[in-house]
Formats: structure tokens, sequence, C-alpha cells
């Protein structure tokens, strides 16, 4: 372990990968973007969730998941909300993979009628719930929580 060569004050980015990286907490990942959480980096987390979760609960709402795959018409609803990281999103076209000329490639008779947006936030698919699920006041409040990765 050595000291680290950049203060908070100075600059925070720098400074937390820094914190991250040399605590071993984590390192990055072949995908970009993405970050292999160690087990002492997932055990700080569990703790922090632990605690965030039983205050949620506290409060009267209730965790809930919502799919990873969003149809990209609900995404195309959203389309003034999402424009800033609109560039940023995964799309799922195919549902498998075929061997073409000795790789796996998407298979071209297995492209899907809509594509999936890999979530990027949550708030199109909730809303598509809330409206089936919220008929008068009396539905409300509607308190709910979600634990979950965004992909950006």
């Amino acid at each position: 372990m050595h000291a680290l060569k950049v203060t908070r004050a100075e600059d925070f980015p720098e400074w937390y990968q820094a914190v991250v990286r040399d605590a071993d907490l984590a390192e990055l990942s072949p995908t970009r973007g993405c970050m292999i959480i160690k087990p002492w980096g997932y055990g700080i987390w569990e703790r922090i969730q632990g605690e965030l979760d039983r205050r949620i609960k506290e409060s009267g709402h209730d965790n809930y998941y919502f799919p990873l795959l969003i149809p990209l018409s609900f995404i195309a609803k959203e389309a003034d909300h999402v424009e800033g990281f609109a560039k940023e999103m995964a799309v799922v076209t195919h549902h498998r993979l075929k061997k073409i000329d000795g790789a796996l490639k998407p298979d071209p008779e297995a492209e899907l009628a809509e594509p999936f947006i890999i979530r990027p936030t949550s708030e199109t698919i909730i809303g598509d719930a809330f409206s089936r699920w919220v008929k008068s006041y009396r539905d409300l409040p509607l308190k709910l929580n979600q634990w979950a990765n965004v992909m950006r």
C-alpha cells in the first residue's frame, strides 16, 4: 500500500478512485464503465444497503423490482428526459446468437420485434406499472423502493 498522490480537496474523483483501488475494494472490469466489486467493497455496500433498507422499511416503504429490459417504446415516450444519456444506452436487438463464418453473431432470424433498452433509469417501466395500480386517490400513497443497477 502506498500513500495517495492527491487529496480529496484537490481532485475528489481521482482521490476516490485511488482509495477504491488502493484499499482493494474494486477493480475495473473488461467491460467499459463497469467494476468488479471485491469482498471488502461488497461488504461495505452490504452494510450501507442494510442500514438504508432498514430505514426505508421503517418509513413504510416496500421493496419492488422492475425489469432490467425496457421496451424501446417506453423510452421513446420520455425522449426529452433521456436525451442527455440516449447515446449511452445499451440496446438489445436479438434473442439469440448463431455461429456464422466461425464466429458467434446475432442470429439474423432472431431479431426482436421491438428492441429493448437495458435499464438506464426506471421511471418509464415504473410509470407503466403505476398506470395499472393507481386508479384513484385511494390507491395512494405508493411507497416503494428499488435496489437496482442502471446501465449508461
